[in-house]
């Protein structure tokens, strides 16, 4: 794809196209023309999966365990935002839910989008 020719994705098919030149630029160098068409076109998949395929949000406890295999965290490194180790793992198995202020703790000091946990 020429990054003069770049355009719009309107149907599943300018997707697969896109994806597939994408997947083409994924090692090109920072600085090149390659590069700022990777970017431009990652910036048009993303709109158009927002427009077509949402993702949604994840559960609470999804993000929460996201968060600690990305940091390789334990549950007793959730102790602080939490509460006790029992909490803990009644947080992670669903037996007890998100207080306003484990939310609070554990969005600023693990920066997990609140809105994601204090859904239900």
């Amino acid at each position: 794809m020429d990054n003069s020719r770049i355009k719009s994705i309107r149907t599943a098919k300018d997707h697969e196209n896109v994806l597939a030149r994408i997947d083409a630029l994924m090692d090109a160098e920072p600085d090149s023309a390659e590069f700022d068409e990777l970017s431009v076109l990652a910036d048009l998949v993303e709109l158009y999966e927002c427009k077509y395929e949402p993702m949604g949000y994840p559960s609470p406890v999804a993000a929460i365990e996201f968060r600690m295999e990305q940091d390789e965290l334990s549950l007793q490194d959730l102790i602080p935002f939490i509460g006790s180790r029992t909490k803990v793992s009644d947080v992670l198995s669903g037996k007890r839910a998100i207080t306003l202020p484990m939310a609070r703790a554990l969005h600023e000091h693990l920066g997990i989008p609140a809105g994601v946990l204090l859904r239900e």
